[in-house]
């Protein structure tokens, strides 16, 4: 039987399915204005007995295709257990939430923290702050890294934090420095974050910022743990669900 997991987030929409426990398919579409029309194409040529979905979207496509669904939290659990057995902390911070899990020694969640109520934090936030740089998201963390110096980004609201980029630009300021900065601001949420639930052997990195080299740099220096990222680390949630689909 081949069963699938959707995780269905602001930015993005990924799907993993399963034979028999191995990979058998894996897409990536971005969500656009209408998630379910999206979700409806990325699904058309895909085979699948079973179907669980996940992510902010989770409860509109239970309506929409009659399925079962799962938290983020459990799907993204179940998927950093099935990739590295041995993980206790997860860190997700994708394009408009951030999250951070601890596990216990079965895998079950005990405790976790979530922002999803404001952009600053998230991949938005430093997609939007690259821009304002002229950096491409894929330079934005390797030009940080270069940095000799760190400028201190006072305002973590994405609003007021571009403003104070573009002043920071106009006094002539390093870019590179500049970007340094809102990379540790960034970190600094999610550091906190960890902190609050306890920070247990290696973190688990997952979301699209985790492809980021400048966050991980900052979070294994800060935490003093290995980072780990997965090779598609996107696709953690949806995998968990589909781990859960054939479990139902």
């Amino acid at each position: 039987m081949r069963f699938a997991g959707i995780d269905i987030g602001s930015r993005t929409i990924e799907l993993v399915v399963l034979r028999e426990g191995t990979i058998v398919e894996m897409k990536q579409v971005d969500s656009g204005f209408d998630p379910m029309t999206r979700a409806k194409e990325l699904l058309s040529d895909i085979q699948y007995d079973r179907i669980m979905a996940t992510g902010y979207g989770r409860h509109l496509f239970e309506l929409s295709f009659d399925a079962q669904t799962v938290t983020e939290i459990k799907a993204y659990a179940v998927g950093a257990r099935a990739l590295f057995p041995g993980v206790r902390t997860i860190l997700d911070i994708g394009g408009q939430d951030s999250k951070a899990i601890s596990l216990n020694d079965e895998g079950k969640v005990i405790r976790f923290e979530m922002n999803d109520r404001c952009a600053a934090g998230t991949g938005r936030f430093l997609e939007i702050m690259a821009n304002s740089l002229g950096y491409n998201i894929d330079q934005f963390g390797l030009e940080a890294l270069k940095a000799t110096n760190n400028i201190e980004i006072n305002s973590m609201c994405t609003v007021f934090a571009e403003s104070e980029v573009v002043s920071l630009v106009a006094k002539g300021k390093d870019r590179r420095e500049i970007a340094l900065g809102l990379h540790r601001s960034v970190a600094r949420r999610a550091i906190g974050m960890i902190k609050r639930i306890s920070v247990k052997e290696e973190i688990l990195f997952a979301g699209g910022v985790a492809r980021n080299p400048c966050m991980c740099t900052l979070l294994k220096e800060a935490l003093g743990k290995d980072i780990v990222v997965p090779e598609n680390p996107q696709m953690v949630g949806a995998l968990g669900a589909a781990i859960e689909a054939g479990a139902a």
